[in-house]
């Protein structure tokens, strides 16, 4: 029989554990938590079974029972979750009274306006009676008085939740759309909201096409914050986050939690060195070896073939969407086109460069897909950054590829690294590799590049002896 100690998978730091009973009487150096607490692993420990952690709540750190915890679950994917249950979309004022019965005070919807299309009304139940307030669009933002002012739906429901402001009375109750789950309920129930207040907000350090990424700390750890402020978008990322809470790799960028304040933020790890992309063209051949290279394909390469374990399509796999850690470890992130799924449905503007030939003519996604961008990937790798398909127009890339056009090897690519990228081009997806078997092929790889004794190889300096 194997020991129970055997069975208990080992967890990295910052995996988020969930308490399965009290444990009030700590002895000296141990952590006190009632059951359902949430934990963070802050270290491993000398004592046979423990682990050093943090309470979520208080902050407190200390040595807990790994037998007394489990790993926070993973949130299922599912569409009926809503960041706004409350919205009912194009009701009329009538089907909204109706709905707010029996009334209660606080108990409120919003539904879109039929008399003013692009405008809000919010429905409130007070003393009997359902109020309809217009919420104006203008300049970008919502208003219901002209002196209080929101970029969003979330973010008014969420102001006049806690002040009463210029309507009859606070938002007590939110009136649930029929079919909807309030994703803040699920959120919370699983331990993946956080908490704001403990988040202290450091400089923006870039700028998305759904808003900005800003560095921060996060009850002691570093961390970075993406934010979405725009309703409709912010839906859409809840199933990034969804597809986030399953993934725990040390090659993929780990999710710590969401806020929902003023829209969604979606709180990872913080990889100081940027993405891929921009961490090779600012130091080039002069700073990096073959040897980081082939380290850097063969962390994307690992990270693929986890969610290629897990059944899962990633879609937008780039150099763009890997960043780089501290200690120089590429990991894979921007999940937001990840799905289970192998159709597109949400007319999204896929990447020509990086895209399959048979997912851009049939929409047909599947990892031999993904393997087809990891190809592409490899070229920047090796080119130090470059833009695939140099001078050629998305047009002209698209018709000559599915012509049989290939790219040419990178400048000094070793030609087994230039074997790979072709065969992950191969036109007929079944004859691309599956992740396992280009990271065996990348290990030898690997193997044949020699490093004069003592030099570096993942932190920035060029070795002696190059590759």
């Amino acid at each position: 029989m194997i020991p129970l100690l055997l069975l208990q998978m080992s967890w990295a730091a910052g995996t988020q554990c969930v308490a399965k009973g009290d444990h009030r009487k700590p002895k000296p150096g141990e952590l006190a938590y009632q059951k359902g607490d949430f934990l963070t692993i802050v270290d491993t420990s000398t004592k046979k079974g423990y682990y050093k952690a943090r309470h979520n709540t208080t902050g407190e750190e200390g040595l807990v029972n790994s037998t007394k915890l489990r790993e926070r679950e993973a949130l299922r994917v599912d569409p009926s979750l809503s960041l706004m249950p409350w919205f009912h979309g194009k009701i009329s004022g009538p089907e909204a009274v109706g709905k707010l019965q029996p009334a209660e005070d606080g108990l409120f919807l919003v539904r879109e306006s039929i008399r003013h299309p692009g405008d809000y009304v919010l429905c409130v139940s007070f003393s009997g009676e359902v109020i309809h307030y217009r919420v104006i669009y203008q300049d970008n933002k919502l208003t219901i008085d002209k002196t209080q002012y929101f970029y969003n739906l979330i973010d008014m429901i969420e102001f006049y939740s806690k002040h009463k402001g210029s309507i009859a009375t606070t938002l007590l109750k939110p009136k649930q759309k029929q079919g909807t789950k309030s994703a803040e309920l699920e959120l919370s129930k699983t331990g993946w909201l956080l908490d704001i207040t403990k988040l202290k907000q450091g400089e923006t350090i870039g700028e998305g096409e759904f808003g900005a990424v800003y560095e921060g700390e996060y009850m002691g750890q570093r961390v970075a914050v993406k934010t979405i402020k725009c309703d409709v978008t912010a839906q859409a990322f809840l199933q990034e986050t969804t597809v986030m809470t399953k993934l725990q790799h040390k090659n993929l960028v780990r999710l710590l939690g969401v806020i929902l304040h003023k829209g969604l933020h979606i709180v990872t790890e913080l990889m100081t060195k940027g993405n891929l992309v921009n961490f090779l063209r600012t130091r080039g051949r002069s700073v990096i070896n073959s040897v980081q290279l082939l380290g850097f394909a063969l962390d994307v390469c690992e990270g693929m073939e986890y969610l290629e374990s897990k059944k899962l399509v990633h879609r937008d796999l780039a150099a763009r969407n890997v960043l780089v850690s501290d200690d120089g470890v590429a990991k894979v992130s921007d999940f937001g086109l990840t799905k289970l799924d192998l159709k597109v449905s949400d007319n999204v503007k896929l990447p020509i460069k990086w895209t399959a030939p048979e997912a851009l003519k049939k929409e047909k996604f599947s990892t031999k897909s993904d393997v087809w961008s990891y190809g592409v990937l490899l070229w920047e790798i090796f080119s130090y950054g470059r833009q695939p398909y140099p001078k050629m127009s998305l047009k002209e890339v698209k018709e000559r590829v599915e012509g049989g056009y290939r790219m040419e090897a990178p400048e000094e690519c070793p030609s087994g690294v230039y074997a790979l990228m072709k065969i992950c081009w191969e036109q007929e997806p079944r004859r691309r590799p599956a992740f396992h078997k280009l990271r065996e092929k990348l290990e030898g790889e690997v193997g044949k590049c020699s490093l004069s004794p003592g030099a570096e190889c993942r932190d920035g300096i060029r070795s002696a002896s190059g590759c």
